[in-house]
């Protein structure tokens, strides 16, 4: 598939994991991709197994940092059509005893982070008439013990998402979401313990019983190529559920 020729993407936070995915997937499907991550080691790795067209690494809590890499990646493609905002951190801690450090850092990462990197690549989208996707979660349209900061952060990026749907319609420019439920990855690897001394059940069963299956980074990939994709051309403003049927079910 082909879906993607010729687009020109930059995806945060693209080092490993669902980043790693979206990146693979999206220049298997013909996409020209920078890659960017706080771990320059990760990001060079990546970039060298898939072909990337290069790499501009960032801490997104920093907006020079980010107005950089968006200038960067720029300056590398040509352009720009596609701006993935992947980069984010997890606080496993009960809401009210997880220090306001904390709190600030996530905020800073999982909001902050994307307003910034919008903030800086929205010329150049307006330009190209392209697109953004915001990696969010189910967390954001549900409570969930021991995630009280991170639901509040993805909820704050659905909400986002929608209002600069809104704003931007008139430019051509589409905003998006994806709300992946629990997924093979790092993140959720390091919840687990946690998890399950909050609910007394062991995780894998956890997962079989609310959702089936963990989603696998490349389940995330797929729905992403698709919100950047031309297919996708009347989609804006909406968050995709990834779950399994989690979020559906009362039992």
């Amino acid at each position: 598939m082909s879906e993607l020729e010729g687009k020109r993407v930059f995806v945060t936070g693209s080092g490993a994991g669902i980043g790693k995915a979206i990146a693979t997937l999206f220049t298997q499907r013909g996409a020209r991709v920078v890659v960017s991550d706080i771990n320059a080691d990760a990001a060079k790795q990546t970039a060298d197994e898939i072909g990337a067209a290069g790499v501009a690494n960032c801490d997104v809590t920093d907006e020079a940092q980010v107005q950089a890499a968006v200038q960067q990646a720029v300056d590398l493609l040509g352009g720009l059509d596609v701006l993935v905002n992947n980069a984010g951190i997890e606080v496993s801690s009960p809401l009210l005893q997880q220090s306001t450090e904390s709190f600030d850092k996530i905020y800073a990462v999982n909001v902050r982070g994307p307003f910034v990197a919008m903030k800086a690549a929205i010329g150049h989208l307006i330009e190209s008439k392209g697109n953004v996707v915001n990696i969010s979660s189910i967390a954001g349209i549900g409570g969930s013990p021991l995630l009280g900061s991170y639901c509040a952060t993805k909820a704050a990026l659905i909400q986002m998402t929608r209002v600069a749907a809104v704003e931007m319609r008139p430019t051509g420019v589409r905003v998006n979401a994806v709300c992946p439920g629990f997924a093979d990855t790092a993140m959720v690897d390091r919840l687990v313990p946690d998890f399950e001394a909050a609910t007394q059940v062991p995780f894998g069963d956890l997962v079989a019983m609310k959702q089936g299956r963990l989603g696998t980074p490349e389940d995330i990939a797929e729905v992403a190529a698709f919100l950047a994709s031309d297919r996708a051309s009347w989609v804006t403003g909406s968050h995709y559920v990834l779950d399994g049927g989690l979020t559906a079910s009362l039992v």
